[in-house]
């Protein structure tokens, strides 16, 4: 055991200081200049895109805007959120607050161009829609060799490892707040989480749907009741962020990169922006132009990162022991929460990390299903890895927390790195896209529709042809 432990910790030492940092800056930032800005230019219209996706009518059998929405933020929104943010704090200190959000307003640059890039490269399935970046790699860039390995990564990576790492979150807070035996926590999600991955695509949406916008606004309100309680204390937090994000002390002692590299690790776990997972969630939108999912996924990492990341950094911030307590991850936000509303903070963060975590667990699942079916339609091979995702979501119940993170870590940023290179050299196609969404509204068009065929050098689309005869259903 401590061989892989040691393993693990050299390869994510080799990817997170010396690839996987600068992959995501400059591409980030290229991709922010290459579409003049589109996180801040088009924030507006995310947020009338995803009312409209809400509030409209869905074709049958489909999946809407607004689900696929939940659906990603389902997989977002998770122990990253609560559990993530507190280790976060104690490891990189109040500064690595600071780099989450950098990478969080760079990041939405790559989640516009993944996720834009899945709905391009989406095909047709009995189900509805389904791609991503296993999808855009064998048609766009012409290599299933690519997208199988991704695939393979992906379908580990969130189908598995995360989903452990999500279980063990719920776990360890209930047993903290409740002193339930973790084993038998571990069982209730574990018969739970079957019950509705075995029910496809559409059961995952309804519940994504349900779980994330009612929880995620009631966490958010309890954060803002905290801050109004200590409104007078804002201020020094804020301060103590900006002054730890860019401080002599850290940079004299040597701690500036790793207060760094912790911000963007867990900024990353938390949002997933480049990591090439919301773009599955993507690509089974039904919607008229690929730029609306991919500005709707936009709006995910904004929601992710700098609203509820930041309501939790909040929270443990102002928590004065936080840094002396001796505790982390989901543990410490329980102790600060309880010492701002009482014994009751224990329970509702319990709640909470019950409802996200298990929303992530499903979300997750969905990954790895729709990677599953790019390798193999095979319904055996499917049935077999749903029942390999409930053994793992009963073994991260009980499992050791600091080697899965570690694991997910390792699986992450290797996805990351391959999805990084795939979105940089078809990201043209999604700056294209980009101008014809709007040139469209400029002419007045009020509800845009995308047409491959006036994309000069896009081929191998199936989905966005005018003539759907042409549409081919796999």
């Amino acid at each position: 055991m401590e061989l892989l432990n040691n393993l693990v910790s050299n390869v994510n030492e080799l990817l997170w200081s010396k690839v996987l940092i600068v992959m995501l800056i400059v591409l980030g930032l290229y991709f922010t200049f290459r579409t003049n800005f589109v996180q801040f230019r088009f924030f507006k219209e995310m947020f009338r895109l995803l009312g409209d996706g809400a509030k409209g009518e869905k074709k049958d059998g489909s999946v809407s805007s607004f689900q696929a929405f939940c659906i990603s933020t389902a997989s977002r929104v998770g122990t990253g959120n609560i559990a993530g943010i507190a280790m976060a704090v104690v490891a990189g200190g109040p500064g690595s607050v600071f780099w989450m959000w950098i990478i969080a307003l760079i990041g939405s640059a790559s989640s516009f161009v993944e996720s834009t890039l899945a709905q391009i490269f989406k095909v047709k399935d009995n189900e509805g829609f389904r791609g991503g970046p296993a999808y855009y790699m064998e048609q766009g860039l012409k290599s299933r060799t690519m997208g199988m390995v991704f695939s393979v990564l992906i379908t580990v990576c969130f189908g598995f490892i995360f989903n452990a790492v999500q279980s063990n979150t719920i776990t360890v807070a209930f047993n903290n707040a409740f002193g339930v035996n973790k084993l038998a926590v571990g069982i209730v999600l574990s018969v739970l989480t079957g019950i509705i991955i075995f029910g496809g695509v559409h059961r995952i949406a309804k519940v994504s749907e349900i779980i994330v916008p009612i929880f995620a606004v009631l966490y958010i309100l309890v954060a803002l009741f905290v801050v109004a309680i200590n409104i007078g204390e804002i201020p020094n937090v804020i301060k103590t962020i900006f002054e730890n994000a860019f401080g002599v002390r850290e940079m004299a002692v040597g701690s500036f990169g790793g207060m760094v590299l912790v911000g963007i690790k867990r900024g990353l776990f938390s949002n997933e922006a480049g990591m090439g997972s919301a773009p599955n969630a993507a690509a089974s939108a039904d919607v008229t132009h690929p730029v609306k999912q991919g500005l709707i996924q936009t709006l995910g990492v904004f929601t992710d990162t700098i609203v509820i990341c930041s309501c939790t950094a909040f929270i443990i911030l102002l928590y004065s022991d936080y840094a002396s307590a001796g505790l982390e991850g989901i543990e410490l936000t329980q102790a600060a929460l309880s010492s701002q509303i009482g014994p009751i903070g224990n329970i509702f963060i319990a709640v909470c990390i019950l409802l996200f975590a298990f929303s992530s667990i499903v979300g997750n699942y969905y990954y790895g299903e729709s990677n599953i079916e790019f390798m193999s339609g095979n319904k055996v091979i499917l049935n077999i890895f749903r029942v390999i995702v409930v053994c793992m979501v009963l073994f991260g119940s009980v499992a050791k927390v600091q080697l899965v993170w570690d694991l997910a870590d390792v699986f992450m940023g290797i996805m990351a790195v391959i999805n990084l290179v795939a979105i940089a050299l078809l990201g043209k196609y999604a700056f294209i896209a980009l101008k014809d969404y709007s040139d469209q509204k400029k002419a007045g068009i009020k509800d845009p529709i995308f047409d491959a065929s006036n994309i000069e050098g896009l081929e191998n689309v199936q989905c966005w042809t005018n003539n759907e005869e042409e549409e081919k259903v796999i």
